[in-house]
């Protein structure tokens, strides 16, 4: 097993860690109460095997005003759709019926929509309880649960109503990419190629390098599947411990994000989130060739690795670059009324260290480097 801390939470990425929930919880959090929330696909997939080893170690469930022993899982539909305001309220009412107090600790079982929702009823329950992050997609396992971003989306844009609360414990079992479907392992897969380009030049020459190994998960070896998530998961500490509340160097874990959530606010969330940053890291590394910011021919090589991976490289059809322009003006990055971008300067380095790497672009140019996608 592999331990990191990170402003309070201590990551473990061990094989095998969903059925240690229980014990883990218990030597962190004893004598805490325990409320598992997860969507409604991972709760059928693991819910039962979660809530087994929580009973087993002898932690209490919620109990409701006529003393009746209250559910030890609650769920909601799954689907960046869901990661709302609305689901929040549910999940909040719920949790209130079913008597949980301060003494509990939320477990977010699932991938990052229920990462980034149930942190959010953490943080805002009965003004801020602890909770546990269990991640079940790639995805979630590199990225959403590491951090303590929480959050929902609303109707104007993603994420743009949160709080940053660390998680006490993340348990990532990396033995649950073998059966995760190739759509969700590719959209994790964006995530760690976009880690190389900000931080490890040879991470992301290994990932280009492994491609066939990581896409058949379920076929390579044990080796191949903790070294792609434990690098990312590395990287991330990193630059989280240096800036918690992304003030100055944590701007860099935006690289791809500007434009790809735009895309993904544009399109409804048609565009699944990994796609969206594919599109978005090529888009805006192009856009650094533009300004002179970037060596010229990162694009294509970000391109060329994020096309073997069966990642997407342009604007899907019928998308006008215009309204994807438009759509960044609510990203949570503008000041001033321009959108600050994260840009690379070359593979595993950043630009912008002089300007706290938020790099303020006129919207010609961004508008220019997506026509030319």
């Amino acid at each position: 097993m592999t331990t990191l801390e990170l402003h309070g939470s201590s990551i473990n990425i061990a094989p095998g860690a969903l059925a240690s929930i229980g014990p883990s919880i218990v030597e962190r959090h004893p004598g805490c109460r325990i409320a598992i929330i997860a969507d409604q696909q991972v709760s059928q997939l693991y819910g039962a095997k979660a809530l087994a080893s929580v009973l087993a170690a002898g932690l209490k469930l919620g109990t409701t005003v006529g003393g009746t022993v209250a559910p030890g899982m609650f769920s909601f539909p799954a689907g960046e759709q869901h990661k709302t305001r609305a689901t929040w309220a549910t999940l909040t009412d719920q949790l209130i019926t079913a008597g949980h107090r301060r003494d509990t600790v939320l477990v977010a079982l699932g991938g990052g929509v229920t990462g980034d929702l149930v942190g959010f009823v953490a943080a805002t329950y009965l003004r801020g309880v602890p909770f546990v992050q269990v991640p079940t997609s790639l995805l979630a396992m590199i990225d959403a649960s590491i951090g303590g971003k929480t959050g929902v989306d609303t109707a104007a844009g993603k994420n743009l109503v949160g709080a940053f609360h660390q998680p006490s414990l993340v348990l990532i079992d990396p033995h649950l990419l073998r059966t995760l479907p190739a759509e969700h392992l590719r959209a994790g897969l964006a995530e760690a190629i976009k880690h190389g380009v900000i931080a490890d030049a040879a991470y992301f020459g290994w990932i280009a390098s492994s491609l066939r190994e990581i896409l058949d998960m379920a076929e390579t070896d044990e080796e191949t599947a903790v070294r792609l998530v434990q690098r990312s998961v590395e990287i991330k500490v990193e630059v989280v411990s240096r800036d918690e509340k992304e003030s100055d160097v944590r701007k860099i874990l935006n690289f791809g994000h500007t434009i790809g959530h735009a895309l993904e606010h544009v399109t409804g969330y048609g565009v699944p989130h990994g796609d969206a940053v594919s599109i978005g890291m090529v888009a805006e590394a192009a856009l650094a060739e533009r300004l002179g910011i970037a060596r010229m021919g990162l694009a294509d090589t970000i391109a060329t690795v994020c096309d073997a991976a069966g990642l997407p490289v342009r604007l899907p059809e019928g998308i006008d670059p215009a309204d994807v322009v438009m759509a960044t003006r609510t990203d949570k990055k503008t000041r001033a009324g321009q959108v600050e971008y994260a840009l690379p300067a070359q593979l595993g380095e950043m630009a912008g260290a002089g300007s706290s790497y938020g790099i303020a672009v006129p919207e010609a140019a961004v508008l220019e480097s997506l026509q030319h996608l």
